[in-house]
């Protein structure tokens, strides 16, 4: 089932005013999903810049952000330093991930947002209180986002869900 939250909705309002945890999936979520692979090995992806002002107005809100991925590369653990965001990477497992997180912040799993795109998103959209979709997402999330981003992975959904937390936190 699509659900289809607009940025007004009471509930919405009411879930993102709950929030204490923001986590964010890597790659089909700060980026476009595609990766350029040169001949030495060595892996670049595409980001938007306008990402790190979102996340710097939710940082001065005090909001703890974080960012769980499955792949282990240095390009994520690059970006996420330059964002200044934790990263937690190689989660073979991200229920698990997720798991050790909320006992860390003592957080619940209805303070929890999260954002992802792909089915190995699923074991964190299922139990976070506001779980969030690109626009882009896949299939086979799609039944389990909140709300959905209207910009795709890599070209401003990060920013999208940090605005509407912003204005919604005013």
């Amino acid at each position: 089932m699509q659900h289809s939250m607009k940025r007004d909705d009471d509930a919405l309002a009411a879930r993102i005013r709950a929030v204490k945890l923001l986590i964010f999936d890597f790659d089909g979520v700060f980026t476009d999903n595609m990766v350029y692979v040169f001949e030495d090995g060595r892996e670049a992806v595409r980001c938007s810049r306008q990402d790190g002002i979102g996340l710097a107005k939710l940082r001065r809100r005090g909001l703890a952000m974080c960012i769980v991925s499955t792949e282990e590369n240095p390009v994520v653990a690059a970006r996420a330093k330059k964002l200044q965001l934790r990263c937690i990477q190689g989660c073979a497992d991200k229920g698990a991930t997720l798991d050790l997180l909320l006992a860390e912040t003592g957080c619940t799993e209805a303070q929890l947002a999260f954002v992802g795109n792909d089915t190995n998103d699923l074991p964190c959209l299922t139990r976070a209180g506001l779980p969030i979709i690109v626009q882009d997402a896949h299939p086979d999330v799609l039944a389990h986002g909140l709300y959905r981003t209207t910009a795709r992975g890599g070209h401003g959904a990060v920013r999208e869900v940090c605005d509407l937390f912003d204005e919604v936190l005013g």
